[in-house]
C-alpha cells in the first residue's frame, strides 16, 4: 500500500493519437480513469484528422483530466505522438493506442518497474497478441528480428505502442516522419536504459486497423535511417569515407592498368572497363565530398543551437561530508 501511495504522487501524462475512433472514445476514457484511479494524470488525446465523430465524442465526456489536440489534417501517428509528448506536463509519459487493444491497467505495473529498477524506458511486449497471423504477426516478427540484428537493441516487440518514459527521454526523442516504430532506437541514442515487460493485448472490437502490408517498405527505409543514426550520427564521414576511398582506389587501379595498356599500343577506347574505372573514380569523389558536407552540417547542427553531442545523467560532487549526486538540470555544463 505504501509503495502504491508513492507511485500515486507522480504525475502521469498518457499520450494517445487518434484517427476515426469514435466508438472507442467512451470505453477508452473510462478504462483509463478506472486503471489510474487515485493517480495524478492527464490524458492527452491527439486527433489526427478524423473524419467521423471522434472529436465531438471526446468533448462530450467533459473529463477534466482530458486534454484534446485537434490537427487541421492527418499528419500521421508519429507527428501526433510528438505533439502529445510536447504538450505533456507529467513526470512520466506513457504512449498507447486508442483502439482499446492496449490495456491501461498495465500502466501502474510498468511505472513501478521503471521506478524500482531504475529504467528510463519500459516497453510493452504483447505476449498473446490478438491480431491476424498472416497480415500482422508474421511481418511483425520478421521486422522485429531484423531490427534487433541491425541495431543491437534487444526489444522483442517494436510495434507495441504501450511504453512509459521518463520525461527527459520522452521530450528529447526527436520524433518525425514515421519513426514511432523505432522509439526504442531513438531512446537508445539518448543513452536511455531500456527494458521490456509482458503486457495484455485485446482484439480490436470497434473500427478498422490503419496498418497493412504496405507499410513494410516504409519500415525498411526507416530501418536504414535508424542504423545510420545509431552508428554514424556524429561521424558521417566514417560511413561515406570508406565507401568513397574504396571506390576511388579501385577506379584508379583500373585506370592505371588501362593507361599501361594504352602505352603498350592497345586500343582501350570504348571498353566497358574504362567506363567502370571512370565511374568509380567520380563516385568515390562524390562519396568523399558528401561525407565532408555531412560533417560540416553536423558541426553546424550542434554549434548553431548550442547542442551537446552527449548527455550527462548526473554529476557527483565529492570531497566533502555532504557529497551527493546532482541532477544535470541543476548544473551548468
Amino acid at each position: 500500500m505504501h509503495k502504491r501511495q508513492n507511485l500515486q504522487r507522480m504525475k502521469l501524462s498518457i499520450v494517445i493519437p487518434l484517427m476515426n475512433e469514435e466508438d472507442n472514445i467512451y470505453p477508452l476514457i473510462t478504462n483509463v480513469r478506472k486503471a489510474l484511479k487515485g493517480f495524478d494524470y492527464e490524458l492527452i488525446l491527439v486527433d489526427d484528422g478524423s473524419s467521423d465523430q471522434t472529436v465531438s465524442r471526446i468533448k462530450a465526456q467533459a473529463d477534466p483530466n482530458v486534454k484534446l489536440l485537434v490537427f487541421y489534417k492527418n499528419y500521421g501517428q508519429t507527428t501526433a505522438m510528438s505533439a502529445g509528448i510536447e504538450a505533456a506536463s507529467g513526470d512520466y509519459i506513457i504512449t498507447m493506442d486508442g483502439d482499446l487493444q492496449n490495456d491501461p491497467t498495465d500502466i501502474p505495473v510498468m511505472l513501478e518497474k521503471l521506478l524500482t529498477e531504475g529504467w528510463d524506458v519500459v516497453a510493452g511486449r504483447r505476449l498473446k497478441r490478438q491480431d491476424g497471423m498472416l497480415l500482422r504477426k508474421v511481418p511483425s516478427k520478421i521486422a522485429n528480428k531484423l531490427i534487433q540484428r541491425l541495431t543491437g537493441i534487444k526489444i522483442h516487440d517494436y510495434g507495441c505502442t504501450l511504453k512509459i518514459f521518463t520525461k527527459d527521454i520522452a521530450k528529447d526523442l526527436g520524433l518525425y516522419g514515421e519513426l514511432h516504430r523505432f522509439i526504442p532506437v531513438l531512446a537508445h541514442l539518448q543513452g536511455a536504459r531500456i527494458t521490456e515487460m509482458n503486457v495484455k493485448h485485446h482484439a480490436r472490437v470497434h473500427g478498422t486497423s490503419k496498418y497493412g502490408l504496405g507499410r513494410t517498405f516504409k519500415v525498411m527505409s526507416d530501418l536504414f535511417l535508424m542504423v545510420f543514426l545509431k552508428k554514424y550520427m556524429q561521424k558521417p564521414i566514417h560511413f561515406f569515407g570508406p565507401i568513397g576511398l574504396g571506390s576511388l582506389a579501385i577506379g584508379m587501379l583500373i585506370n592505371i592498368y588501362l593507361f599501361a595498356e594504352k602505352i603498350m599500343g592497345n586500343d582501350i577506347w570504348g571498353r566497358p572497363l574504362l567506363l567502370l574505372g571512370i565511374m568509380l573514380v567520380l563516385g568515390g569523389i562524390q562519396f568523399l565530398t558528401f561525407g565532408l558536407i555531412m560533417e560540416v552540417n553536423m558541426r553546424t547542427y550542434y554549434e548553431s543551437q548550442d547542442k551537446k553531442p552527449y548527455r550527462v545523467r548526473e554529476v557527483f560532487q565529492g570531497g566533502s561530508d555532504d557529497a551527493k549526486s546532482i541532477k544535470p538540470s541543476k548544473v551548468l555544463l
